[in-house]
């Protein structure tokens, strides 16, 4: 069994470049990178343009002339994300991806981030997610991507429980600040209680049979470019794709239906609107698998119930994750704040996710 993802040989290589940037000073740093990657444009008419939609990292669009057309995007890692990120395996993922048409071509690595090909269309709002015929186009990338073979003859297992187990270890057990001190003892539980849902999630979870397959993980709304005139979406940002199970896939996103910036739980989407997502889902992911595309009420319902209870464990990492951004992260952002969120609604959802039964 493995976890890892095995680049084709096929796959262009890519370039290491020996440029650090500055985050507060990346204008010197990202030309050193257009000079390698676009020789023909010259420095003085080179336009940088921020994205401030992450919370990981710092994103620099690089162009010239009036419309951007050829952009190359410098993506500059966040402060102590190595911690939470393998950038190796980012990298492998990036380019499994690009050989299956389901990513932008990768440009280059350099010291402290990468420079990748930008996608035309338009990054996707909570509201998008849930419409017509958009809901049906990322059912069906989404299977495209679970069906991508990238493992080399090995059986495949999720790295989900060391990775959760990785950062239980990393969690802050208190901060300098005294006001984020008193929240991290008032509001978020305590580790005691975090471990003991960590190990009921592993011992509930692991045995409902979700299949193992190449995940995006984090497929939140901004992550999803829609080019309506090509009628077609695409995913972006590769930094947790890897080997887990498909229910986590599919629950995290929905989970993503309540927004980032200002989180509403009562847009996580209901019964009906998950039976026709998943329903879609299913007949692209047969069809890929080269299985027809003949869906059963039962083979629905079953994906029904792996993907409730797998996105308790969604929230569960990703409160993980915000407690360790709190304590590193330069980014402008809550992260205590946003973990209290997902925490409050891991137990608020537990109950009634927990009490599913598969179909016999």
């Amino acid at each position: 069994m493995a976890s890892y993802i095995h680049v084709p040989d096929e796959a262009p290589a890519v370039p290491k470049i020996d440029v650090t940037v500055d985050e507060n000073d990346y204008r010197p740093g990202a030309l050193k990178l257009m000079k390698e990657l676009r020789p023909s444009w010259r420095p003085f008419e080179i336009k940088m343009k921020f994205f401030t939609d992450g919370i990981t990292n710092k994103l620099l669009g690089c162009y010239v002339g009036a419309t951007m057309q050829d952009v190359v995007l410098v993506r500059i890692y966040g402060n102590k994300t190595e911690l939470l990120i393998d950038r190796e395996n980012e990298v492998k993922g990036f380019r499994v991806l690009h050989a299956h048409c389901c990513a932008p071509r990768l440009y280059c690595t350099f010291n402290n981030g990468l420079c990748y090909e930008f996608l035309q269309g338009t990054a996707l709002e909570p509201e998008h997610i849930r419409s017509q015929p958009v809901f049906r186009l990322i059912a069906r990338q989404l299977a495209k991507y679970h069906a991508i073979h990238a493992h080399n003859g090995w059986l495949p297992q999720s790295d989900l429980w060391l990775k959760m187990g990785k950062y239980f270890t990393l969690i802050p057990k208190s901060f300098k600040d005294p006001e984020q001190n008193a929240r991290l003892s008032r509001e978020v539980p305590s580790a005691r209680s975090l471990r003991e849902e960590l190990l009921w999630l592993q011992q509930s979870l692991s045995v409902l049979g979700s299949p193992v397959v190449l995940c995006h993980n984090d497929l939140l709304c901004k992550n999803i470019i829609y080019n309506e005139k090509e009628g077609n979406v695409k995913f972006i940002d590769y930094e947790y794709t890897g080997y887990n199970y498909q229910a986590y896939d599919i629950g995290n996103h929905f989970n993503e239906f309540a927004g980032l910036n200002e989180v509403d739980y009562s847009h996580y989407p209901g019964r009906d609107f998950q039976l026709q997502w998943l329903h879609s889902y299913l007949e692209a992911y047969k069809e890929h698998k080269g299985q027809g595309s003949a869906v059963t009420d039962g083979e629905v319902e079953s994906l029904y119930v792996q993907v409730n209870q797998f996105a308790l464990a969604s929230h569960f990492f990703w409160g993980l994750w915000a407690l360790i951004q709190a304590r590193f992260s330069t980014i402008d952002f809550d992260f205590l704040g946003y973990a209290v969120l997902r925490f409050n609604q891991y137990f608020k959802m537990k109950p009634e996710a927990a009490a599913l039964k598969l179909p016999e």
